[in-house]
């Protein structure tokens, strides 16, 4: 696509437009010459939907481990040699001290997630405790749960213990599905997504890129995600842990991530866009151009996986021109991020000069 042409598509998707699959098409398959231009048109529909600013989540990993499922792309497999953490049930307490830094971190999303193919009726309990453990420290917090599949009326029981949101992504195509997981289906996450919707929770679905899918598939995916009307879509860079069934899997350069985050905000042009697990591997020193299409990160670690420093992600913000979403606030209240440190210059010890190699 020309510059002109990524410009009147961000024009069609501000005036309402609905993205063809042509178009979709044509953003994934942007020349490097433009990619700066895809990046502006779409930071387009971003700045017009929420400003400059970003919003923090925060994970905390109740249950690691020990899952009977067989997603491939998961370190907590059944069957996983990535040699991950291991753990049953945090106790509330602990939960909430873990939350307790990443709010203070700036976090106004605590996202509560449990390993498993879904929640018994005693685990939705359990989650409850944390919930009302977790309000009564902090009371303005944004509590999202990820459970896994949930069974008629546990959704209804979580938003009434407290919970905002559920996170459950549909990952990949429908026609890939099979690929990647067989112990469940691609309709049971669907069920799970619409369940969520009918209880009142805001619905947090995503995918996961760099697993080997086709331009088509990221386009049937993102087009379901756009059709189950979630508020919130992750997007996720397939962490490649040894151990796992795509173990040495490196399909994903920053601008194919670049890509991808464009295409997905023009497609839900409104929605919350997060970049999520592995954006620090693949997009790399991209990360700050990626803040001017996704709005929402995770701050600090992952379930399994250890993300980039805090402090290096709100530097990062700032550095970026963009802000933190104040925490509790009002919503587009932002706040400033702290101010970067100033590196003191290193005097040359290698080199000419010297017997040191080189920096070289």
């Amino acid at each position: 696509m020309t510059p002109a042409a990524l410009e009147a598509l961000a024009d069609q998707q501000l005036a309402g437009g609905v993205l063809t699959r042509d178009q979709a098409a044509a953003v994934l398959t942007t020349p490097d010459a433009v990619l700066l231009h895809l990046v502006a048109a779409a930071g387009r529909l971003r700045r017009a939907h929420f400003g400059a600013g970003v919003k923090l989540n925060y994970l905390v990993n109740l249950k690691s481990g020990l899952c009977p499922e067989d997603c491939a792309y998961c370190s907590q497999r059944v069957g996983s040699e990535a040699g991950v953490l291991t753990y049953s049930w945090l106790a509330p307490q602990e939960a909430v001290r873990q939350a307790g830094a990443g709010l203070r971190g700036g976090a106004t999303r605590v996202c509560l997630v449990a390993s498993g193919r879904g929640p018994t009726d005693r685990d939705v309990e359990r989650v409850a405790q944390v919930v009302g453990t977790l309000r009564a420290e902090h009371p303005d917090v944004e509590v999202c749960a990820c459970l896994g599949l949930l069974r008629e009326g546990q959704a209804e029981r979580l938003r009434g213990a407290g919970v905002d949101a559920y996170n459950h992504n549909l990952n990949t195509s429908r026609d890939r599905y099979p690929q990647v997981c067989s112990t469940h289906g691609y309709d049971d996450r669907v069920e799970t997504v619409q369940r969520t919707r009918a209880a009142g929770l805001s619905a947090c679905s995503g995918l996961i890129v760099g697993m080997g899918e086709s331009d088509d598939d990221l386009i049937d995916a993102l087009f379901a995600l756009r059709d189950l009307g979630g508020d919130s879509i992750p997007v996720n860079f397939l962490m490649s842990f040894d151990g796992t069934p795509l173990e040495g899997t490196h399909l994903l350069s920053p601008g194919r991530c670049l890509r991808v985050l464009a295409l997905a905000r023009l497609a839900c042009p409104a929605v919350e866009l997060r970049m999520a697990a592995g954006r620090e591997a693949h997009l790399r020193g991209m990360q700050p151009l990626a803040l001017h299409l996704a709005n929402s990160l995770f701050l600090g670690d992952y379930l399994t996986g250890e993300g980039q420093a805090a402090r290096a992600d709100l530097e990062m913000i700032a550095d970026a021109g963009f802000r933190v979403l104040a925490p509790p606030g009002p919503a587009g209240a932002e706040v400033a991020g702290p101010a970067a440190e100033v590196a003191v210059p290193a005097v040359r010890r290698r080199g000419a000069g010297t017997t040191a190699a080189p920096n070289a």
